[in-house]
């Protein structure tokens, strides 16, 4: 896993990469977002689409709902990257959608997206 830190001003956000799935339950995803916040002080973060198991992409499994619930709790930004158009579940495009109109969870095409998103959001 790789980590580059975006910093304007104090407002920090991390940007992570990985070859390998990071997130594959909750408790992969609480794991990373404490490190995150131990290691680089942020509470913003970016990870690709290709972080999370596909299982996250199916909402009845029930991982996608607990594990943003969870970065909610704990106010953690997140961005999540990619194309998500080749997922046929009306229900997902509904959920991204829903997401994106908010400020906590959003689902972006590209990393300097998420960024820019990321850095106007308090």
């Amino acid at each position: 896993m790789d980590v580059t830190i975006n910093q304007i001003e104090e407002l920090k956000i991390a940007v992570i990469s990985s070859p390998e799935v990071l997130i594959a339950d909750t408790q992969e995803a609480l794991d990373l977002m404490a490190s995150i916040r131990y290691l680089y002080d942020c509470h913003k973060m970016i990870i690709p689409k290709s972080g999370l198991t596909e299982g996250f992409f199916d909402l009845k499994t029930g991982i996608a709902g607990e594990i943003l619930q969870k970065y909610t709790n704990y106010n953690v930004k997140l961005a999540i990257i990619g194309e998500f158009k080749s997922y046929q579940s009306k229900s997902l495009a509904d959920f991204i959608r829903e997401s994106n109109k908010g400020n906590q969870i959003l689902f972006l095409p590209t990393i300097e997206s998420g960024i820019d998103k990321l850095h106007g959001i308090l």
